[in-house]
Formats: C-alpha cells, structure tokens, sequence
C-alpha cells in the first residue's frame, strides 16, 4: 500500500524537504491590500512585513475544500492507496474544516489530523508521517506519528507587539495583556492549538535570553532515547534569530539539528514582524531531519 502525506503551508518546510520525500502542500491565502496571493507561491515574507509596517490591510485565508479534494485526487492518480493530511490548529484556521470536507468526496480514505500546533510543530510532525509512509506503515499509523509528535512539541514565540494578533483576532488569553504591552516583551506559547502567555519580561534581549533558557529546558527533559529537533523561526528578524540558533548548537550538542527557518506569509501576517519562535520537538523515532539529504534514516 502507498501512503501519500498531504499538509498546508503553515508547516513551513523547505521545499527541497518537502520535494525529499514527496509531501504535498496545499497553500494558505494572503489578501494584501485587497489582492488575494497564495502562501509559498507568490508571496514573499518581505512583502508581507512591509505591507503591515505600512499600514496596508492585511488578511488571510484558508484554502477552499475543492483545492484539497483537487490534492487528494492527484495523489490518487499518482498510486496512493490512502493520504494523511496534517494541518494547522483547528483553533486559528479553517484549514482542518476545508480537508474534512474534501475528505468526504476523495477517491481514497483520508485521515486527516488538526495537528493543534503551528509551523515546525506542524512540519516535524509531517515528517514524522511521512516517515512512517516511507517505511510501510499504514495511513493510521501515520496520523497517529504526527498526532503525537505534534502533541509532545514545545513552541515558545516572542512577538515585538500584540498588536497585529489582536488585529487578526488570534490572540485568545493573552489579550490579558494588551493593558500593559507597552511595558512588557511578551512570551508566548501554544497549548492545545490555542496561544497562551507564558512570560512577560522587560526587553527584547531578556525575552531572548529568557526563551533560550525555556528551550533548553525543554530539550534536556524531553529528549529521551531519540532526542530533539529544533528549529528557530523568525520573521523579518534573521540576524537576531540566527545568533539565537548558534547558541542553542552550541548548548544542545546532542540535538539532531537546531534549524534556522523563516516564518511564511500566513503566520507572519498574525505576529508581526520582529516575532522569532523555538519549537523543541522530541523524537519519537529515527524521523527524517531537514537537513537529510539521503532520504534515509538520520
């Protein structure tokens, strides 16, 4: 049997990764001054950050279940027995609702999973998926791959303001501290598919300083037998980002990777430029890294 693994673009892999090991994306939707582009496709992080620093109106949308049925049916074609479709909190998108519905009409069952995270949290759960496929497994035991690496990441962000997730209405509880966001650098995180505050501190250097600390944490009592991938994520912040991620190398050697990796148009139109992300993800097996190049186990 062939599994085919089918996510959105919010997971933010690379696409040489995604092109390893066969894994179909299905875009999300930026509207930037009234003009519709799709995530990935035709629409850069830049123009994004640009777009909000000025003022332009900024929206987002989730794909239509014709494009996912679409997805489905072309995988179909190309030998897939079944499809894992992993996708972005049911709790920020639609997305989830889009593939459920497509999956109804699709010429092959369908698991889809609301993976309940964002970004890399989504994307190592994908690979995770797609590993299982790759070794034989079962569109069931695939699901239940990302399902619980999804469920086991740590995803810690800091965002330079509230202001663009309270905009998008994404905020959820952290909108308790609106009253004080001039004083404060937040620290965020996901729980259950829903943004939570975990921190607030007084500057940008000590939000870092203290989210560095929290990942490292994370790694070192989570990481069990198989270890964890990490991946810093950033949105118009790579110099910052990237000092960050040569310190967690350095103070998580035993860590598979510590990925630098942008944050795409979707979830940057909703955090903001500045925002820089951990996610600390445990290994449930010998899942396939970003940076493996073989295919094979790493």
């Amino acid at each position: 049997m062939s599994v085919a693994i089918v996510t959105d673009s919010t997971a933010y892999l690379p696409s040489d990764v995604v092109a390893r090991h066969d894994i179909h994306v299905v875009p999300l939707h930026v509207v930037l001054g009234g003009i519709e582009h799709s995530e990935g496709v035709d629409v850069s992080t830049a123009e994004v950050a640009a777009a909000l620093r000025a003022f332009t109106p900024v929206s987002t949308s989730r794909p239509s279940p014709q494009v996912f049925l679409e997805t489905y049916e072309r995988a179909a074609a190309e030998g897939a027995d079944s499809i894992v479709s992993v996708h972005i909190s049911a709790a920020m998108s639609g997305t989830y609702e889009a593939a459920m519905l497509a999956a109804r009409q699709s010429p092959v069952p369908v698991e889809v999973v609301d993976s309940r995270v964002l970004g890399m949290a989504m994307g190592y759960a994908v690979l995770s998926a797609a590993h299982v496929a790759a070794h034989g497994g079962s569109a069931q035991a695939a699901a239940q791959a990302a399902r619980s690496r999804a469920g086991r990441a740590t995803a810690i962000f800091y965002v330079d303001t509230l202001e663009y997730l309270r905009r998008g209405g994404r905020i959820g509880a952290a909108s308790a501290l609106l009253g004080s966001a001039l004083a404060i650098k937040p620290l965020l995180t996901l729980d259950d598919g829903h943004i939570e505050p975990l921190e607030k501190v007084r500057t940008a250097s000590r939000a870092l300083g203290r989210m560095e600390e929290r990942a490292v944490a994370a790694a070192t009592e989570t990481g069990g037998d198989e270890g964890v991938d990490v991946a810093v994520q950033h949105l118009d912040s790579v110099e910052r980002a990237g000092a960050l991620a040569e310190r967690l190398r350095d103070r998580l050697p035993e860590a598979h990777e510590v990925a630098l990796v942008e944050l795409g148009a979707v979830v940057g139109a909703h955090v903001g430029p500045g925002t820089i992300g951990i996610v600390v993800s445990p290994r449930p097996d010998s899942s396939f890294a970003l940076d493996d190049s073989t295919g094979a186990e790493s």
